[in-house]
């Protein structure tokens, strides 16, 4: 009995000490992401208050996740589900700021915030004990979806139908490492595909076609995005200064100046430096949740919502919406955190008890 003692206070201590490494590495990213930010506005006069605040809401919703998540494995996430829902359609364009006829920006913050919002619902299912609540959160994602159809949000219908077969698809998956491996390379392809968009690396035939559905607007921002990237590779034309050098932008007083595209504007205004962070920030998450304490279902549909949303940033402004920052933080975080069970350390007792009869006898 007291060898059984010792192998589980060793694996309570590593596990501990790989928690406290995944802790320590998403600080340093993040904290690397802000620094650089502030370099790059330094060097180039720009704004990085928006970056600055999508890294601290990011950070808040983590840490947020990881408390509640800890406290209510199943109620947390419902919870934040149901505020995704509520906050979708009360607040339609979740940004303050002019409207215009057709928002790019705030179609792919709608989309965001719903498909965080189903990946919610569906970790809370895989959490839940009993299989009626598991089937009624499951219902939840699906209206989810079909709430995004009532809004027009294409783009919303489709991630949140995504993360629901993924998320039922994630039960009969036993190894995550191969799953969350999966996930980074949809969100590397989908970004691949953009930036050829970009540099006009892809047939004009194909272009044509994906205007019909993109907009030439956006197209010609992310056109003139490579532009910028071109002129400094390494450190960008400067945070927040991308709608003052665009000639779409510029012109136009009801325009965002933004590029919308986030790693096409983390690489116009940060340069390769701030692309490589962004994309070790979404690394970071993915790999806290293959090394995560949940079971496999709840990490990976965890991350097939982050990778969802991923790709409507990719396409779209969502990460420009301090909603989306926190939401993406709050998922990661509930989907790392180890749930308090008392229960979990009832057997112990008896154990003790058989060991110390032992003993006396």
């Amino acid at each position: 009995m007291g060898s059984k003692g010792v192998t589980s206070s060793s694996g309570t201590d590593a596990d501990g000490e790989r928690r406290i490494v995944l802790d320590g590495a998403g600080v340093v990213v993040l904290g690397a992401c802000a620094g650089w930010s502030l370099i790059t506005a330094a060097v180039h006069d720009g704004r990085p208050e928006g970056v600055l605040l999508a890294v601290l809401a990011v950070a808040a919703g983590y840490a947020a996740g990881r408390i509640s998540g800890a406290l209510l494995p199943v109620g947390a996430p419902v919870a934040a589900a149901l505020a995704g829902i509520a906050l979708t359609v009360a607040v339609p364009h979740l940004a303050p700021g002019p409207q215009i006829a057709a928002p790019l920006g705030h179609a792919g913050g709608t989309a965001a915030v719903l498909t965080l919002s189903a990946g919610a619902a569906c970790c809370a299912a895989w959490a839940a004990p009993a299989p009626a609540v598991r089937f009624a959160l499951r219902l939840l994602a699906a209206a989810i979806a079909a709430l995004a159809a009532v809004l027009g949000s294409t783009g919303g219908v489709v991630a949140c139908l995504a993360v629901l077969v993924c998320s039922l698809a994630a039960g009969r998956t036993r190894h995550r490492g191969a799953g969350m491996a999966v996930l980074a390379a949809v969100a590397a392809l989908v970004t691949g595909v953009i930036w050829a968009i970009a540099a006009r690396a892809v047939p004009g035939g194909l272009v044509a076609a994906l205007e019909g559905r993109l907009t030439p607007h956006r197209v010609r921002l992310w056109h003139e995005a490579w532009h910028l990237v071109g002129e400094d590779t390494a450190l960008g034309a400067g945070p927040g200064r991308f709608g003052e050098l665009s000639a779409t932008s510029a012109p136009s007083l009801l325009s965002d100046g933004k590029p919308h595209s986030a790693p096409l504007q983390q690489a116009a205004e940060q340069g390769i430096v701030g692309v490589i962070l962004l994309a070790a920030a979404f690394c970071w998450m993915l790999y806290a949740l293959w090394r995560g304490p949940r079971p496999t279902p709840v990490a990976l549909t965890a991350g097939a919502a982050l990778t969802a949303l991923a790709a409507i940033a990719a396409i779209g402004n969502a990460l420009s919406f301090t909603a989306v920052s926190v939401g993406a933080g709050l998922l990661a975080g509930m989907a790392t955190a180890r749930p308090l069970e008392p229960s979990s350390r009832a057997p112990e007792t008896p154990a003790r008890g058989a060991a110390n009869r032992t003993a006396a006898w």
